[in-house]
């Protein structure tokens, strides 16, 4: 008896598969390994699906913008962050942090966000790539730039000379003006000689 999922599973023969087949397309004997050769140029990794917005990837974090408060470290629930006394700063350790986002959220100098980034695969928990020490100044850089744009925008737009009107030249008339005779020269044209009024009787 041929049921629903006998037509549910002939479905799957003709669909494209759903799964993202990443980094490789069929697992490798060692995973490590893939990845040295992919960072030596000998293999290639499957592109991975697009990231979404908001995604919670690995921390990085503006030391220099740090003031040493230690909010994140009182919200932290899996005791990531630990704070150096000396230097009233704090370091990440990600093989121990849950992408929860709370030291993110209270941060009140917006020294610590979450990238895209999410492949920290490494043998060595407390290796040199799973602690975020320092990822550079970004905070003063984006202030930097947040105040170029706002100088663009109220600087005042460049004064656009006005097109001069065309001038209005008198249309020809259909006469023909004689040109005004020049003093200190007798005209071409003679005296009309008027005859003298007659006397009344």
């Amino acid at each position: 008896m041929v049921t629903h999922a006998f037509f549910e599973l002939l479905k799957q023969f003709f669909k494209d598969p759903v799964t993202n087949r990443f980094p490789v397309t069929n697992t490798p004997h060692n995973m490590h390994q893939t990845l040295k050769a992919v960072e030596a140029g000998k293999a290639q990794l499957n592109p991975s699906v697009p990231i979404p917005p908001g995604f919670r990837g690995k921390i990085k974090y503006d030391r220099d913008a740090c003031i040493g408060c230690q909010m994140c470290i009182k919200v932290c629930p899996s005791q990531t962050i630990e704070f150096i006394p000396d230097d009233r700063k704090v370091m990440f350790y990600m093989s121990r942090c849950t992408f929860c986002q709370m030291c993110v959220d209270i941060c009140p100098k917006d020294c610590i966000r979450m990238t895209d980034q999410f492949i920290m695969a490494n043998l060595d928990k407390y290796g040199d790539d799973m602690i975020v020490k320092d990822s550079g100044p970004f905070v003063a850089q984006e202030k930097k730039e947040a105040e170029a744009m706002k100088v663009e925008e109220e600087a005042p737009a460049p004064k656009r000379k006005k097109p001069r009107a065309p001038s209005k030249k008198a249309k020809p008339s259909g006469k023909k003006l004689k040109a005004p005779a020049r003093k200190g020269k007798a005209s071409d044209e003679k005296p009309v000689r008027r005859a003298p009024p007659r006397k009344r009787k």
